[in-house]
């Protein structure tokens, strides 16, 4: 059934109209200046005289007259002008038009000798066309923002849309967009059955690679992508597709959000990381993840960070008797706080603002509150932060923070301990992944010591969309007209999604042996300049507007990451592209990091950390050996 009103209508028809401007508006025009003569002459001679007193060769004349009026017309430039914002540049144009028009016109009948033309006509036609073309630019904007008006509910201009797909999520689209002061155009979709079909009144105008026919866009001003089941390379074709027209691009929400009953007016969305990740999103199976959470305690260090924040939203779904969110930042736990109380009303939550490198809080924390499973995400991840006066604080807060947690929860009988490292404590050139790598060797060294806990470290790739990522970074430079910074035209990176991460986390949780490191497969690295293209493209904006600056690599920083180090033996797991990689102890050379970290002196130097570092961490090259 359609949803059309008839101002939506309304404005398809002009939308359809709109790439045919110019020979549309001089077409308008003529009728104008022809309806203006004989209006002129009526005034002139009277209804009795108006027809039957005109000379033979008034046709002839008229038609001379038209010809003058555009071609004054196209001298400046009036077809060109947009009727929808006629204002007083356009009046100005349009009289210099006509007075020139009339002007010449005059000069003309009069010097061929045309004497039976009335001379009143000739004198006031100019007068009276202009005031013609003025009022059918005025009637136009009138209606043109009353349409506007009914379609948005206000002054906001009107949002045409060429939808890229025509299935389910088109369908439900369509139920409610038009109420959001939206107004399709049409839908492009590759299945011929679909093809010159109507849906919801929306006509389907031909496949996907029409949407780069200019014909076929017309007065479109957004193009949305309604493939949310499609694979990742459909929906790579069609995000190339849409960015490559110089139209911003949105998207709709996953064909689960759109299915939702709740869902009665399905919003469009900007384009999401995970729409940019060009592979299929990794779906873990989750069988055990239930039995490992369900009413038990969950502890979650930084739970108020990208990855914390996103592990509470996904154990809660688990139903666990009681969720404890341990945070340093006050606004973080604030905000985490107040989102699982509206979506998880009856779960049980313990708000903690606490510091990881405070072993006293920490085990009274967990001597109250026995928590049996622990995710320890809390951690310094920012790499250039790190490397520059700030190494101890890394030591601290990863390393030491890590075996704080992880004695706390062996001490108190936790049957679970999950450490979330990263990719870039292996072979790490910087102090951040030398400290993840330490935190992933006291996870080893716990395991070993501690029968009773089960210690796992998970390490995966770059998060899109979490704090301090280039999505949010590039999105914000590209607001401000540019330039998007990256560090160098080669740099690659893995990239993950932040509920990918938590899956993960989970997953591990679930599955993993205590001493292991669990390592997804992630697939193909993506070239962070070719990212950076693809948010400039699907912003509305051409490559040369918006300027890609190359800075160089930071301090600490590698062309391209890793997942295994080369001396890590892996074996699979029973959850396809999950493999384990157990990591080497190195008990004598942690404890004199540890020793470092506890401190009791002086704070020691950058240099100082990073020696210990490296005498601990194997594969540690300082920025002087990976240079």
């Amino acid at each position: 059934m359609s949803t059309l009103t008839p101002w939506h209508r309304l404005d398809l028809f002009l939308a359809r109209l709109r790439p045919h401007r110019e020979p549309l508006s001089l077409v308008a025009d003529a009728l104008v200046v022809a309806a203006c003569w004989n209006i002129t002459y009526l005034f002139r001679l009277g209804f009795e005289r108006w027809l039957s007193a005109r000379p033979a060769y008034d046709g002839w004349v008229l038609l001379g007259v038209v010809a003058a009026y555009l071609a004054a017309f196209a001298l400046f430039r009036v077809p060109q002008s947009m009727w929808r914002f006629a204002g007083f540049g356009e009046v100005k144009r349009l009289t210099l038009a006509c007075a020139l028009a009339g002007g010449v016109s005059a000069a003309v009948v009069m010097g061929l000798g045309l004497s039976k033309v009335p001379r009143a006509v000739l004198a006031l036609h100019p007068v009276v066309t202009l005031m013609g073309v003025c009022v059918l630019r005025i009637a136009y904007r009138m209606l043109y923002e009353h349409a506007r008006s009914r379609i948005t509910g206000g002054s906001a201009e009107i949002r045409r849309a060429l939808v890229l797909g025509a299935g389910d999520a088109a369908r439900w689209l369509l139920a409610g967009i038009h109420q959001q002061g939206w107004t399709v155009l049409g839908l492009l979709d590759d299945d011929p059955a679909k093809l010159h079909s109507r849906i919801a009144g929306v006509p389907v105008l031909g496949p996907l690679q029409a949407v780069q026919d200019a014909q076929v866009r017309g007065a479109a001003t957004h193009v949305v992508i309604a493939m949310p089941s499609a694979s990742a390379a459909q929906r790579r074709r069609a995000l190339d597709l849409a960015a490559a027209t110089g139209l911003p691009v949105l998207t709709v929400p996953s064909a689960v959000e759109l299915a939702d009953p709740r869902a009665r007016h399905p919003r469009v969305r900007d384009i999401e990381p995970e729409d940019l990740l060009g592979r299929e999103p990794v779906r873990l199976d989750e069988s055990g993840v239930g039995a490992t959470l369900r009413g038990r305690t969950v502890l979650i260090t930084g739970a108020g960070g990208s990855i914390g924040a996103e592990l509470c939203r996904q154990v809660a779904r688990f139903e666990p008797a009681r969720l404890v969110l341990y945070e340093l930042s006050e606004f973080n736990l604030y905000s985490i706080e107040q989102e699982l109380g509206a979506q998880f009303p009856r779960l049980p939550l313990v708000r903690l603002i606490g510091d990881v490198k405070d072993l006293t809080h920490l085990r009274e924390t967990f001597a109250r509150w026995r928590p049996q499973v622990v995710f320890h995400a809390a951690a310094f991840k920012h790499v250039p932060l790190m490397e520059e006066d700030n190494a101890w604080a890394a030591l601290r807060n990863n390393t030491l923070g890590t075996y704080h947690a992880a004695r706390a929860a062996a001490e108190h009988g936790a049957e679970r301990f999950v450490l979330i490292s990263t990719d870039k404590a292996v072979n790490p050139t910087n102090v951040m992944g030398a400290t993840k790598r330490a935190a992933e060797m006291v996870v080893s060294q716990m395991a070993a010591e501690h029968r009773a806990t089960r210690f796992i470290a998970v390490r995966f790739g770059n998060v899109l969309g979490s704090s301090g990522s280039v999505i949010p970074k590039f999105k914000e430079q590209i607001e401000r007209g540019g330039p998007v910074t990256v560090t160098h035209p080669d740099v690659i990176r893995y990239f993950m999604t932040i509920p990918e991460a938590a899956r993960l986390v989970l997953q591990a949780a679930a599955i993993g042996d205590s001493g292991q490191v669990l390592v997804l497969d992630m697939g193909e690295p993506v070239k962070i300049v070719d990212l950076a293209r693809d948010l400039i493209r699907l912003a509305g904006h051409a490559p040369e507007d918006i300027a890609i600056a190359f800075t160089g690599l930071r301090p600490g920083e590698k062309l391209y990451e890793e997942l295994l180090a080369d001396e890590d033996a892996t074996l699979p797991t029973a959850v396809p592209r999950l493999r384990i990689a157990r990591l080497s102890t190195e008990p004598a050379r942690l404890e004199e990091l540890l020793a470092l970290a506890a401190g009791g002196g002086a704070t020691p130097q950058d240099a100082e950390v990073r020696r210990a570092l490296w005498h601990a961490v194997p594969g540690y090259r300082q920025p002087a050996q990976a240079s």
